[in-house]
């Protein structure tokens, strides 16, 4: 299943507080029981004013989708191909 990374420009994002990522967690989970296992949250990266996410679906309309159902900005969509590490270098 392709894996995808997607950009939501959340202002003040780094300063939101443990409860309020606990419910915007809480939300996203709650929308992608819904939608089935078909989608997959691994897991966010969370800076300034943007949420990092990354996630399996089987096509970037899904992960619109989750972000629509959820409320949640999906600014761009983009899809990962390879990842790479310092392990690549060996």
């Amino acid at each position: 299943m392709p894996t995808y990374l997607i950009e939501r420009e959340i202002p003040g994002a780094g300063s939101l507080s443990d409860d309020q990522l606990k419910s915007i967690s809480q939300t996203s989970c709650s929308v992608l029981k819904n939608m089935g296992p078909a989608i997959k949250w691994l897991q966010s990266y969370v800076t300034n004013d943007k949420i990092y996410c990354v996630y399996k679906a089987p096509n970037p309309e899904m992960i619109l989708e989750h972000a629509r159902l959820g409320g949640f900005p999906a600014n761009l969509v983009t899809e990962v191909f390879t990842i790479i590490d310092p392990t690549t270098a060996e």
